[in-house]
């Protein structure tokens, strides 16, 4: 299946960069033809290719050149990557990084070319307008429209045992999610019991050994929040197996996170728009590829380090709008 979706990459990649070089001259004189973008991708999930399928398109829409590498969750391929962007002397790069630790890193690697910052978000020391910014969704929000579910649906309970799986300890994801559906838990007044928490690095076979394990101690839960759908979607698997039925929330609303809350299965999700963060990505490459700021696109902060894509909130009610 990860074979089939590498090639898949590729191919539309490909396709990209043979558009780009037909239609870079006639588009030159508009001053955003030409321009070469290299995106060094974290690690390649659904989520991810369709993040990189709308930056393959938005490139191809604007005539720049564009070439994505996936380091496969390696920091040390991830550095290679961009030493050999700055290397081919690139105009500007997209990055998500495989760990925010190492930012300072992947900047000196660089060396000049300008870098945006996709999906996984380095501190805010790091960036610079103009020169190295973030596009992605706030996701301490993601985590607050989880709590927000979560009190509406045990709004009868003063004491609410909570289960949460979390994603990788070094990703921004984990950190703002986990931080947003926490401090909003707390501050409504209820007693918050964490029954279980770990982290299952965004895995469904591991959330679900993770949860089976959990369920054998026969401690009670009444919600599992998860970090992202594929955790969910293990957590059901494991609740399917004992014959649980509790309330189970995931975010990216994917595919089959949308199919599993028309079934039924689980009860809520959060949609991050992997196009619309595609599609901002290149806009703000092309931005800085130009000397430019971001200021001017949609979303972005007064500070211009920052354009945000915002999340939605979807559960039984409106989930036909989304996972197609």
């Amino acid at each position: 299946m990860m074979k089939r979706m590498k090639r898949g990459v590729s191919l539309c990649v490909i396709v990209v960069i043979l558009i780009s070089a037909l239609s870079g001259c006639a588009q030159n004189a508009g001053g955003k033809g030409g321009i070469r973008i290299f995106f060094s991708l974290n690690q390649m999930d659904t989520f991810r290719r369709t993040l990189v399928d709308a930056a393959a398109e938005k490139a191809a829409e604007v005539g720049a050149q564009f070439v994505m590498e996936d380091a496969e969750g390696s920091i040390e391929k991830q550095v290679e990557q961009i030493k050999r962007a700055a290397a081919e002397k690139y105009d500007v790069i997209i990055c998500s990084v495989v760990s925010v630790d190492t930012v300072v890193q992947l900047k000196m690697c660089a060396e000049d070319i300008p870098i945006v910052f996709v999906n996984s978000c380095p501190d805010e020391k790091y960036l610079q307008a103009g020169k190295y910014v973030f596009v992605g969704s706030s996701e301490q929000v993601a985590g607050e429209f989880q709590a927000e579910y979560v009190l509406g649906k045990l709004a009868g309970s003063q004491e609410i045992n909570v289960a949460l799986l979390k994603g990788p300890s070094n990703h921004s994801a984990t950190k703002g999610r986990t931080n947003g559906v926490k401090k909003a838990l707390e501050q409504s007044g209820k007693q918050i019991r964490y029954v279980f928490e770990d982290t299952a690095n965004w895995d469904t076979a591991q959330a679900q050994r993770l949860f089976e394990l959990f369920l054998r101690t026969g401690v009670s839960v009444d919600c599992v929040v998860c970090n992202n759908d594929a955790m969910a979607l293990g957590v059901v698997e494991a609740c399917k197996k004992n014959g649980i039925s509790i309330p189970i929330l995931g975010v990216d609303a994917t595919a089959d996170g949308c199919e599993a809350i028309r079934n039924g299965d689980m009860a809520f999700t959060v949609y991050q728009s992997g196009s619309g963060q595609g599609h901002t990505a290149v806009d703000a490459a092309v931005q800085l590829a130009g000397d430019g700021d971001v200021k001017e696109l949609e979303g972005s902060s007064e500070d211009g380090k920052y354009v945000w894509v915002d999340f939605e909130r979807v559960d039984s009610s409106n989930v036909s709008q989304y996972g197609k």
